[in-house]
């Protein structure tokens, strides 16, 4: 299945911010973060299709994940 992911500030150093990815039927949120090489204490806010997701949750064919790292400021 094809899947649409969007990186957000720090999580874009490196990567590209929009790209598609191409993952077995069945893979969850957190198979598809394994694949971009980013560890889950690197993401605060974590999205599929605009709404807030688990790791656990599956994916389906022509969903977005956006990925958000915490953000500091003070």
């Amino acid at each position: 299945m094809n899947i649409q992911v969007r990186l957000f500030a720090t999580l874009r150093q490196g990567r590209s911010p929009r790209q598609s990815m191409e993952l077995p039927a069945g893979s969850r949120l957190a198979d598809a973060l394994a694949r971009l090489s980013i560890g889950r204490d690197e993401v605060s806010i974590r999205l599929r299709n605009g709404r807030e997701a688990e790791w656990e949750t599956a994916l389906s064919e022509g969903d977005t994940i956006s990925l958000f790292p915490a953000i500091g400021g003070g």
